[in-house]
C-alpha cells in the first residue's frame, strides 16, 4: 500500500478513535474539553484549571508523569510550564499528540478530583476577511445562505495547488485572474473557424473574442447578442484572485485556472466539448498537446444542452474517462425550469449535478430540479469578474448575473478547498458523498428536490480526512 494511502488510513482511524473517546459515556465529563481535537491539528499543550490552589510543584509534577504513564510511551516527557493569567495551569508534552494521545492525557488529568477543567492549548489563526472592495456584495461566499467558504478559508483550506478546468467560453485578462491562472493557459478546442469568432480553428490561445452574434445568425428568429464574457465570469467565481484589494474574492482563490474554449457564436458541439473533458483530465487528444503538469482536480462545465445522456453518448464517455483520471466533473442543472433529466451534461451520470438558489435559501425560479440534482448553490444575483465590451474585449468589470452556470462554480471551487488538505487527494466518489452529506439545509424544505442542500465548504473541508 502507497504511504499516502497508510496516510489516509490513519487518519481515519485517528478520527474515528476520538469519535468514540468523545462520544463514549465514561468520556462524557464536562471537566474535559474534547471538542477542539482533530486530526489534523496535533497538540502539545493543554491548560488545567484547579477547583482550589493549585498542587505544589512537586507534587503537580508527580500528578503530571502519573497522568502520562496512560499513555505507555517512555518518549513523552511532560512539565508545568506556567501559570496563566486566567488561572489555568499551562503544561506542555515534549512533542505533539494526536487526537487519542491527547484524549487519554486530559482523561487522566482529570481523573484527579480538584481538576475543574482540562482543554487544549490550541491554536488559533487570523480570520480572513478578503479586502476585496466588492466582497462584501458576493452573499454566495458567506451570506447565511451561501457557501461558507470564509470559514474554511480561516481553517487554511484555500485551493492551494489545485486546478480548476474551465471548460467555457474561455478567459479574458482580467486583473482579478491574471495571477491565478495556468501557464499555459489552457486550449482553445473550437474546431470550426466561423464559430470560433478568433480568426482560426484550433489553437493553443483560450483568450474568448467575444461570442457576439448577429440576428439570426445562430438560426431563424434568433435575436441578436453581445458578447456573455461567459467563462470569465465562471472563472471569477471559482478562483477568482482575492486579498489582492481588487473586485471581488474567488471561492479557492489559491488554486489555478485552466482555461478549455468551447463555447463560441452559437455555443459549441459535442465533439469539441469531449475532447476538451478528455484533455484537462489528462487523457489524450489527437493533435492537441497534453495538459501534463495541469490536469485538473476539477472540472467544471456551466453549459448545457437538451437531450439525456446515455451510458454510450460521447458526453458521459468523456466524463467516464475523467472521473477514471480521478478528476471530479461538476455541471450545472440548467435554467429551464424543468427537470434535470431532459438535459445534458446534467443528466450524466458520475457528476456532481448543481441546481441554484436565491439569497433566501431557496430554489432559484430557473433552476433545473429533480433527482438527478445533487446539490445546490446559490446562483441568483452573484457578482464577478467580467468584461464591458459588446462585442470584442474592452475593459474589465464586475457584473452580477444569473443562473446554475454561476452555482457550478462555486461547487467547483469547494472541490478544490477539500482536496488542499494534505494528503493523497479523495476519489471523485468521495468528494460527491462528502459535499451531499454535509450540505446545509435549505431554508425550507423543496419541491421539486434540488438536492440535499446548499453546499457548505467549511462543513465538507472538516469532513474531508
Amino acid at each position: 500500500m502507497s504511504s499516502p494511502s497508510m496516510l489516509r488510513l490513519r487518519r481515519h482511524a485517528l478520527a474515528a478513535a476520538v469519535l468514540c473517546l468523545i462520544a463514549a459515556p465514561a468520556f462524557a465529563d464536562e471537566r474535559v474539553d474534547l471538542s477542539g481535537l482533530k486530526a489534523d491539528a496535533p497538540v502539545d499543550g493543554f491548560l488545567v484549571s484547579y477547583a482550589g490552589d493549585a498542587p505544589k510543584a512537586a507534587a503537580f509534577q508527580r500528578d503530571l508523569d502519573i497522568a502520562l504513564r496512560s499513555l505507555g510511551r517512555k518518549d513523552l516527557k511532560i512539565q508545568h510550564t506556567r501559570t496563566i493569567s486566567t488561572g489555568a495551569e499551562l503544561i506542555e508534552v515534549n512533542r505533539a499528540l494526536d487526537v487519542v494521545e491527547a484524549a487519554t492525557l486530559m482523561k487522566s488529568i482529570a481523573a484527579d478530583p480538584r481538576v475543574r477543567f482540562v482543554e487544549p492549548n490550541a491554536r488559533f489563526q487570523a480570520l480572513l476577511t478578503p479586502n476585496d472592495p466588492l466582497y462584501s456584495q458576493q452573499w454566495g461566499l458567506s451570506g447565511t445562505y451561501g457557501i461558507r467558504a470564509n470559514t474554511a478559508w480561516d481553517n487554511g483550506y484555500q485551493g492551494q495547488g489545485k486546478i480548476i478546468a474551465v471548460v467555457d467560453t474561455g478567459i479574458t485578462d482580467h486583473p482579478d485572474l491574471l495571477a491565478n491562472r495556468t501557464s499555459p493557459l489552457g486550449y482553445d478546442f473550437i474546431s470550426n473557424a466561423t464559430t470560433a469568432n478568433d480568426g482560426n480553428g484550433r489553437d493553443s490561445d483560450p483568450h474568448d473574442p467575444g461570442d457576439w452574434t448577429t440576428a439570426g445568425q445562430c438560426g431563424l428568429g434568433q435575436p441578436a447578442r453581445n458578447s456573455s464574457w461567459h467563462g470569465t465570469h465562471v472563472s471569477g467565481i471559482a478562483a477568482g484572485v482575492t486579498n489582492n484589494s481588487t473586485g471581488i474574492a474567488g471561492t479557492a482563490f489559491q488554486a489555478k485556472i485552466l482555461s478549455a474554449r468551447v463555447l463560441g457564436r452559437c455555443g459549441g458541439t459535442l465533439a469539441d466539448i469531449a475532447d476538451a473533458i478528455t484533455w484537462a483530465s489528462g487523457g489524450t487528444v489527437s493533435g492537441v498537446p497534453a495538459v501534463g503538469a495541469n490536469k485538473a482536480t476539477v472540472i467544471n462545465m456551466s453549459l448545457g444542452g437538451g437531450g439525456a445522456c446515455s451510458a454510450s453518448s460521447a458526453m458521459q464517455v468523456a466524463i467516464t474517462g475523467a472521473v477514471s483520471r480521478g478528476v471530479t466533473v461538476v455541471v450545472a442543472a440548467g435554467n429551464s425550469n424543468a427537470d434535470a433529466s431532459g438535459f445534458q451534461p446534467a443528466s450524466c451520470a458520475n457528476v456532481i449535478n448543481v441546481g441554484a438558489t436565491t439569497s433566501a435559501g431557496v430554489r432559484a425560479s430557473f433552476s433545473n430540479y429533480g433527482s438527478l440534482v445533487d446539490v445546490a448553490a446559490p446562483g441568483q444575483t452573484i457578482l464577478s469578474t467580467l468584461n464591458a465590451g459588446t462585442t470584442s474585449p474592452g475593459a474589465f468589470n464586475y457584473v452580477n448575473y444569473n443562473g446554475t452556470s454561476m452555482a457550478a462554480p462555486f461547487v467547483a471551487g469547494v472541490v478544490a478547498l477539500m482536496q488542499s488538505k494534505p494528503g493523497a487527494d479523495l476519489t471523485p466518489a468521495q468528494v460527491e458523498a462528502t459535499i451531499k452529506n454535509t450540505a446545509s439545509p435549505f431554508a425550507s424544505p423543496q419541491s421539486p428536490s434540488l438536492g440535499t442542500g446548499i453546499v457548505n465548504a467549511d462543513a465538507a473541508t472538516d469532513a474531508t480526512p
